[in-house]
């Protein structure tokens, strides 16, 4: 029997609060402690963007604090690294959450096999989610298809228990790297057309680490919930609960939010709808790994996409905020800036680039990736396929947002686009709105005219809708 320190390998769970697996490790650990380590892995560092990389170094420093310093950070293969590790110390077992992405999945078994070689146990405790992927089933057991039908059963599971921060004895243990590391090796595999954008890091307003989290958790079960429903669209105001960059790197569980955000308001139920919406396309992606980067719809597998150069040089002006369109240049400017954006922007942004240039949604969802300190997988990859009307549970093609139309009822003041558009900071409402930031000799000379016409590519992406349609 191994009778050395338990290794409790962190990646998505950056926290030491409501955490099942780290309590499992202290109870394996026993007398000889638990080593805390975090993988920098190539395979997920190379595609990601630097905001989201600075970002997670800034969580794995608050980490390694709440630790007192005994954070190990190692890089390399973690089919190699972790194995390693475990028979140096003569660890009794590898304590994880459970990853259910695709290639999570595949690491995970690599490393539980080679572990097994040495019959050291690789534990898999608690996830990433209140409810974990493939657990919600229809009737007949099979994957639901349709969020409605999933958020009904997902609620009635529960209740959702928070744990308390346990006492471990951590064990020192020398680090292979540290986390500036981590900003220069990020985004060393970025598509061509990302050629001369953006490919810094970008500070944005979020505090790093799990006391942040709390705190903004904290503020928002506070006074802000009660008005979710009301306010969360309202692109200028922050009646968000801004918890997506610390539930995307697990400085705090879905599980505490829907502890925090109990009540019967309208605020309250929306907010943890939205909670549910994460965990089902978490589910999609379980069910169906190709969903990522495949088109999900049938019928919508033959619509015709823009290439060519002035696909490229469309899909660059976008990515610039540059598009001549104020709220979707408002919105990009704000993920340059601040490697976030609202999620009603996302959706209107997302939109234009598919319905009025275009362009293939992969190619917006991967630039999302690349700038978002959010970015996830599945959320990313699958809000786009809903805007684009290809998903699981899409939004009818269709459905295409008029910039005009949510400038005005989403930004009543025009407030959040002179914030990010500095050009039209003396332009008022409705001209402000207009494509070119309005016409004739008020139009402000210093912003681009429109890139392309509303109306006109409307009535194209129908068409080629109709096509698609026809073909299948």
């Amino acid at each position: 029997m191994s009778n050395g320190p338990a290794i409790m390998w962190f990646r998505r769970d950056l926290r030491l609060g409501d955490h099942p697996a780290l309590h499992e490790a202290v109870k394996l650990g026993g007398e000889a402690g638990v080593v805390g380590v975090f993988v920098l892995d190539d395979a997920l560092l190379a595609p990601s963007g630097k905001p989201r990389a600075q970002f997670l170094a800034g969580c794995l420093d608050a980490l390694n604090d709440s630790m007192d310093g005994h954070l190990v950070i190692l890089k390399g293969d973690p089919t190699i690294v972790i194995p390693d590790l475990a028979q140096g110390l003569n660890a009794p077992a590898v304590v994880v959450s459970a990853d259910f992405g695709p290639y999570g999945q595949r690491r995970d078994s690599g490393v539980e096999a080679i572990l097994g070689l040495d019959r050291i146990a690789f534990e898999r405790v608690g996830s990433s989610y209140a409810v974990d992927p493939g657990t919600v089933l229809s009737e007949k057991g099979a994957p639901l298809k349709v969020f409605t039908a999933f958020r009904r059963r997902w609620e009635l599971l529960g209740p959702h228990i928070v744990l308390p921060v346990p006492e471990v004895s951590w064990v020192d243990f020398p680090s292979m790297a540290t986390t500036s590391q981590i900003v220069e090796d990020a985004g060393r595999s970025r598509p061509a057309r990302f050629e001369g954008l953006a490919h810094d890091a970008t500070p944005g307003s979020f505090q790093p680490g799990e006391a942040a989290a709390l705190d903004r958790l904290n503020e928002f079960a506070g006074a802000k919930a009660l008005h979710y429903r009301a306010m969360r669209d309202m692109m200028a105001e922050p009646g968000t609960s801004g918890l997506s960059p610390y539930l995307r790197f697990g400085c705090i569980h879905p599980r505490t939010a829907l502890n925090a955000v109990a009540g019967d308001d309208e605020g309250s139920v929306t907010f943890r709808s939205e909670i549910a919406w994460r965990e089902f396309y978490a589910d999609v992606l379980f069910h169906e790994p190709r969903s990522a980067r495949e088109t999900l719809q049938p019928s919508l597998r033959s619509l015709r996409w823009d290439s060519g150069p002035i696909a490229v040089e469309h899909f660059q002006a976008w990515a610039r905020g540059e598009t001549g369109i104020p709220l979707v240049d408002a919105g990009m400017r704000q993920l340059l800036a601040e490697g976030w954006m609202h999620n009603r922007t996302r959706m209107i942004c997302a939109s234009f680039l598919v319905k009025h240039l275009h362009i293939d949604w992969r190619w917006g969802a991967r630039w999302f990736m690349d700038r978002l300190i959010d970015g996830d997988l599945a959320s990313n990859s699958h809000g786009w396929q809903w805007t684009a009307g290809t998903g699981t549970d899409a939004a009818p093609f269709h459905r295409i947002f008029s910039p005009i139309a949510q400038a005005e009822r989403f930004d009543v003041a025009g407030s959040y686009i002179r914030r990010y558009v500095t050009e039209l900071a003396s332009v008022e409402p409705p001209q402000l709105y207009q494509p070119g930031g309005g016409s004739g000799l008020l139009r402000p000379e210093a912003y681009p005219e429109a890139i392309v016409e509303l109306k006109a590519e409307r009535e194209e992406a129908l068409a080629r809708f109709a096509e698609a349609r026809g073909k299948s």
